[in-house]
């Protein structure tokens, strides 16, 4: 049987090309105007750590294994609870830990400060278990301790059972659990210090050369204003990540559990966050915002103004998002000094609470007698007569 075919069939194609292409535009608009970044991970979160925005997430509250990067919170209670010039003595079960090492000998004196770079960039297992033994006798005690000071940092969905991330079916956390405890150890100077370090020689006793510690994290030559923090790798946990990068006054952390592709996910992750957010000031400092009855003072009223000023990251167009409420007391009493607290006002992102600035007064207002009231309150009855 022959087929029909129509008379025109250039014509019939290139209207059919137009149709096809005029249905897809709508969709290439989106696609083209999408900033949200491709990644690998089956878990992650960006978080903004000047103003603890969360400013992408996927299956931030999924738990998973984190492998290494469990380090981060051994190194946090190394700082917080022990000194850096602690002497700390090798046992033969830190000695014989598996996996990554510094090769420390049973017996060996290390200090606390040593065992924290060897820690962080070295990655030594090694390291990790002497801190815990030395801080809390045993590594099991001092699991618990990190589970405890997690869930004090804002991380109620991760358990430690080590100190190191070699894995246990009990040893979890999430991407947001891990921004918080990262978020917490960025904080802290000396952690800071160490995360940058790219390189550090430290003793090796007994043998003709010092340990020289290289920092595994790549972050650090790749990325423009890294900072460093955390790799992590263990067959049941996958390719794990903890970064952080700073520029202009803004830090942001990224945080990739099982991620197969794991650099090409933390750029496209901090690129999202610093090319796809600005910071918007929304409160300058000495900024008027209301005035205030004052009962009993040389003046009826007194100008508010804020403390301080308030900045906070968003995409085009999320600045009408935000809103404020005022709260203070309807009637204040004099004697107020300048800058005193009067009250807050409550920053709003969406209808949640992003963040507070106190309010002050703007200008001192003296207490006045009770013959001072009368004669004012005569001379306003005058006034009006």
């Amino acid at each position: 049987m022959r087929k029909l075919y129509p008379r025109n069939q250039g014509a019939a194609f290139l209207l059919t090309s137009i149709v096809f292409f005029l249905l897809l535009l709508p969709n290439c608009i989106l696609a083209a105007e999408d900033l949200t970044p491709h990644i690998t991970a089956e878990a992650a979160v960006l978080l903004d750590w000047n103003s603890g925005r969360i400013l992408y997430a996927r299956k931030p509250h999924l738990p998973k294994p984190m492998a290494s990067t469990t380090k981060i919170m051994t190194a946090i209670l190394g700082l917080e609870m022990g000194k850096l010039e602690d002497k700390v003595i090798t046992s033969s079960r830190a000695a014989g830990t598996g996996g990554s090492s510094i090769w420390l000998e049973e017996g060996e004196e290390k200090t606390l400060e040593e065992l924290l770079y060897g820690l962080m960039l070295r990655s030594g297992n090694d390291a990790a278990v002497a801190i815990a033994e030395h801080l809390a006798d045993k590594e099991s005690d001092f699991a618990e301790i990190m589970t405890r000071r997690a869930r004090e940092l804002g991380a109620r969905n991760t358990s430690f059972r080590n100190s190191h991330g070699l894995h246990h079916e009990e040893h979890y956390t999430t991407a947001y659990d891990m921004a918080m405890i990262t978020a917490h150890a960025m904080g802290i100077k000396k952690f800071r210090d160490i995360i940058a370090t790219k390189h550090i020689i430290i003793s090796w006793p007994g043998h003709p050369w010092e340990r020289h510690l290289y920092n595994q994290n790549r972050l650090l030559e790749i990325y423009p204003g890294a900072e460093g923090v955390k790799t992590g790798w263990t067959s049941p946990a996958g390719r794990c990540f903890v970064g952080a990068a700073s520029r202009e006054g803004r830090r942001l952390i990224t945080v990739l559990l099982n991620a197969p592709r794991l650099w090409e996910d933390a750029v496209n992750l901090l690129d999202y966050g610093f090319n796809g957010f600005t910071y918007f000031q929304f409160i300058t400092e000495g900024q008027t915002l209301k005035t205030i009855p004052v009962l009993n003072g040389e003046r009826e009223k007194v100008n508010v103004k804020a403390a301080y000023s308030f900045v906070y990251p968003v995409k085009k167009g999320e600045e009408k998002k935000i809103s404020y409420r005022i709260v203070t007391t309807e009637t204040l009493h004099a004697p107020l000094k300048a800058g005193e607290v009067i009250g807050e006002m409550e920053i709003l992102f969406e209808n949640e609470l992003v963040g507070l600035v106190d309010l002050i007064a703007a200008e001192e207002v003296k207490r006045i007698t009770l013959w001072q009231r009368i004669n004012k309150k005569i001379g306003r009855k005058n006034k009006s007569g």
